[in-house]
């Protein structure tokens, strides 16, 4: 098994990440059909959906991390749209600041995903150094099952500096799902959240 650091990390942009899907779309559904998703054939060919109109985002972004001609994981991710209706799925009140979104300010990763053979090696956190290198953005969001189902996830999250901000609720079929936020800069002066009191 080669080590993380070892392996061969691929970047693929816009129209090169569209042509990129078959090389890592069994890994997707080798991931997948673990619990807790269970991911069956509708639910890939519902992804396969979902990735046509991701690589057509603003500065989407994939990275395929490779041991020779094998794919050990990837990921991907883009930079959210001001009319996102990513933080009004978030059912956890939050400011009007916080969520406010001009079309630079916020990148969404939306997968993450390792193979069993590749994983607790740091491949996981290699692919996401890789994916945010060089990022001009104030902060990366992204959602992780909640615990105890996805428990090494937010392990691994926390470890990388995110901290959970609310409850998503995407859809109405969807789980539950725990948004996290990766601060990178300071915010702009205008867009700083009001202080939070802990209780």
């Amino acid at each position: 098994m080669t080590p993380a650091g070892d392996l061969n990390y691929h970047l693929y942009e816009s129209g090169a990440a569209v042509a990129a899907l078959d090389a890592f779309l069994a890994a997707y559904e080798e991931v997948y059909a673990e619990p807790p998703y269970n991911a069956g054939p509708s639910d890939v060919a519902e992804f396969i959906e979902h990735y046509q109109i991701h690589v057509q985002r603003d500065r989407m972004r994939l990275i395929i991390a490779r041991d020779g001609d094998e794919t050990a994981g990837f990921i991907y991710g883009y930079l959210l749209p001001a009319y996102t209706s990513w933080w009004n799925n978030v059912l956890t009140p939050l400011s009007k600041d916080f969520t406010h979104e001009d079309g630079t300010r916020t990148w969404a990763i939306i997968q993450l995903a390792v193979r069993k053979p590749w994983r607790r090696q740091g491949v996981a956190a290699r692919l996401h150094a890789e994916l945010i290198h060089g990022l001009d953005v104030e902060r990366v969001t992204l959602t992780v099952r909640p615990e105890p189902e996805a428990e090494a996830a937010h392990a691994a999250y926390a470890k990388w500096g995110y901290r959970e901000v609310g409850t998503s609720h995407p859809w109405e079929e969807a789980p539950f799902y725990t948004a996290m936020v990766l601060p990178l800069k300071a915010p702009a002066a205008e867009h700083t959240p009001a202080p939070r009191r802990e209780l």
